[in-house]
């Protein structure tokens, strides 16, 4: 499916060509969103701890007609960002789009909450985010363009019990992007964020076999529109946020979720 996404762009004159970095791109939402901006025309980066997983996303990208390469990397470790980012620009230029989907999630009680535990979410949801978009800014402020969004999450809007970490380290982020927006709007560069809810990952997925999460038939029942989103409804959105048409919109909370958050 990915292969004919992107195939049936290849060539499509209105193909951007612009170099875009999507992290934690090896799974789920992230991997959707390599696959649909490649189908616009972007030369994507997908970067992951995973690099096994980053490369078979590339590899699958570039089999159906995309531009696509795999890197290993923990956005936690600046100077492996930092490094990733190095061979990005020498195989295709400045960074223009940066998504930052790297994130982990615990199901805990706030009392058991250890602070390894703490540090861990908090490092790889938010620290990870500033260390890839302070990576990138200076070639957006360079060319005068840029287009960023964070994903973070519907628990940061609405508060989740044994999620503490987690939703702190969200809510963190959707600041974070309300800052950015700010500094940065004068420069040709938005900045917003996309908190889903209800969608089908892997992850979920995991978390309703450990018994964190109800079955996808009671989680649907609990959706306005009646069913789970997937990583298409997400990677649909992010595209668009990392358009030219999206040119006025910056500093914005988009939340995907099925009318979960109104």
């Amino acid at each position: 499916m990915v292969r004919a996404h992107v195939a049936k762009a290849a060539n499509d004159p209105g193909r951007t060509n612009r170099v875009a970095v999507v992290t934690g791109g090896a799974s789920g939402m992230g991997a959707a969103i390599c696959a649909r901006l490649a189908a616009t025309g972007d030369h994507v980066a997908v970067l992951d701890r995973d690099g096994a997983g980053a490369q078979r996303v590339a590899e699958d990208l570039r089999s159906g007609g995309g531009t696509a390469m795999g890197c290993e990397v923990d956005v936690t470790d600046r100077a492996g960002v930092d490094e990733a980012l190095c061979k990005v620009r020498t195989e295709w230029g400045p960074v223009q789009v940066l998504v930052t989907s790297a994130g982990v999630f615990a199901f805990e009680p706030f009392t058991e909450i250890s602070l390894e535990s703490w540090h861990r979410i908090i490092d790889i949801n938010l620290t990870g985010t500033f260390h890839c978009v302070q990576a990138v800014i200076p070639d957006m402020l360079a060319a005068g363009w840029g287009r960023i969004v964070t994903i973070s999450s519907s628990s940061a809007q609405r508060g989740s019990p044994k999620m503490v970490h987690y939703t702190a380290s969200k809510g963190a982020v959707i600041a974070m992007t309300k800052a950015l927006a700010r500094e940065y709007a004068a420069c040709g560069i938005t900045v917003n964020t996309i908190p889903p809810s209800g969608i089908d990952t892997p992850m979920s997925r995991d978390s309703q076999a450990a018994g964190h999460l109800p079955d996808s038939a009671t989680m649907a029942r609990a959706i306005p529109v009646g069913y789970l989103g997937d990583g298409a409804d997400i990677a649909a959105t992010c595209t668009f946020l990392c358009s030219e048409e999206a040119r006025f919109i910056t500093g914005q909370v988009v939340g995907v979720n099925g009318g979960s958050v109104i």
